[in-house]
């Protein structure tokens, strides 16, 4: 491995260290499964199916801790492995809940916990309504594991007392934040389209447990100084914010096949994304019944779908909310490259970079 002090060591630690994330949680998942055997296979089975959630993501979570634990000068990667994996847990307990809000059972192409509830009962005679309940149990209940599990996997490691009970305040804050986000983002269809708050509630539901805190995390265990904090988290609310504009894009206009994820289920909901708050802002008198008659409608088609696609681009609102993202991004490079010290602002102006490249 490159030695730590340049941007490919960084890099190579990170790489290096992700697969001991990986190994960390499973070996977690695996614990935990045995730990009550008299539990029952209910119980082992959703354990099972709160690893298979994590399978198959970006690793933004894990791989920013680990950045800024080794670019500012952290070099114990036992000590940054369990942190980072626990932020990859935070995640996924935020993709379960989430996808429980939503009504989505399908996670990165497979099944997520819901999903996989059900297709256990496919065959189990249950009444319609008691298989929803359990499918509704499961989603909670295991989300609810995952969070527990965050803070558990931070409680356990080798860590000086006072870096595990920063860490600790960090899943308190993340976990805070994002159900501030949540809870605005469910009550935005209470406002008209055009006047929700959508930045806000990609900041809060997004930015901080995505980006800030795992920045935050790692930098607290390299011994980062308070001016270094404010300054990552001034950029990860702004990496954070461009992250999830491009993510809301490809909820609508992106490809299944790639991103996993459905195209669909965003406008089925009537999401209040920036993308949307700024169709019906924009929209002409035809343009806005379409959007009125089709966004928030369940039964929504994918002919339905293109006919909203065709008013978010006439509109102007889909280069609107991509020039945002850009400018985010521009600002949280620009914050890398000016306010971050080597070798950490090299991993992070190349990670903004690559992350950018999902615009084109």
């Amino acid at each position: 491995m490159t030695p730590l002090g340049t941007v490919a060591g960084v890099r190579d630690f990170v790489e290096a260290n992700l697969d001991d994330v990986r190994a960390t949680l499973d070996r977690h998942v695996e614990r935990a499964m045995l730990e009550l055997p008299s539990a029952g296979a209910d119980y082992r089975d959703l354990w099972a199916s709160i690893g298979d959630q994590y399978l198959g993501g970006k690793d933004l979570r894990p791989s920013l801790t680990l950045a800024a634990y080794a670019g500012l000068g952290g070099e114990d990667a036992e000590a940054a492995v369990p942190v980072a994996a626990a932020m990859e847990m935070l995640h996924t307990a935020m993709l379960i809940h989430d996808d429980l809000l939503d009504g989505d059972e399908v996670r990165r192409g497979r099944p997520n916990v819901a999903g996989t509830r059900r297709a256990a009962l496919a065959t189990s005679g249950l009444p319609p309504a008691q298989v929803e309940s359990h499918v509704l149990s499961a989603a909670l209940l295991g989300g609810d594991l995952a969070l527990a599990s965050s803070y558990d996997l931070i409680s356990r490691a080798k860590l000086p007392a006072h870096h595990r009970i920063a860490c600790l305040d960090l899943i308190t804050r993340a976990i805070r934040t994002t159900i501030a986000g949540e809870l605005l983002d469910m009550y935005g269809g209470m406002v008209a389209p055009e006047q929700a708050d959508s930045l806000v509630v990609a900041e809060l539901k997004t930015a901080t447990y995505s980006c800030i805190v795992p920045l935050l995390a790692g930098a607290q265990l390299a011994g980062g100084d308070p001016t270094m904090v404010s300054h990552l988290e001034k950029l990860g609310a702004s990496l954070g914010l461009s992250f999830q504009l491009v993510d809301d894009d490809l909820g609508v206009f992106g490809d299944p096949a790639v991103t996993g994820k459905s195209v669909l289920s965003d406008l089925r909901a009537g999401k209040r994304t920036e993308l949307l708050r700024l169709g019906f802002q924009r929209a002409d008198a035809a343009g806005r019944a379409v959007l009125e008659a089709s966004v928030g409608d369940p039964r929504l088609d994918e002919d339905g779908a293109a006919r909203v696609r065709e008013v978010l681009i006439a509109s102007g609102a889909r280069e609107h909310a991509l020039r945002t993202a850009r400018q985010h991004g521009r600002l949280a490079r620009r914050i890398a490259s000016e306010r971050i010290p080597a070798p950490l602002s090299g991993y992070l102006v190349d990670l903004i970079d690559s992350l950018a490249d999902r615009l084109s």
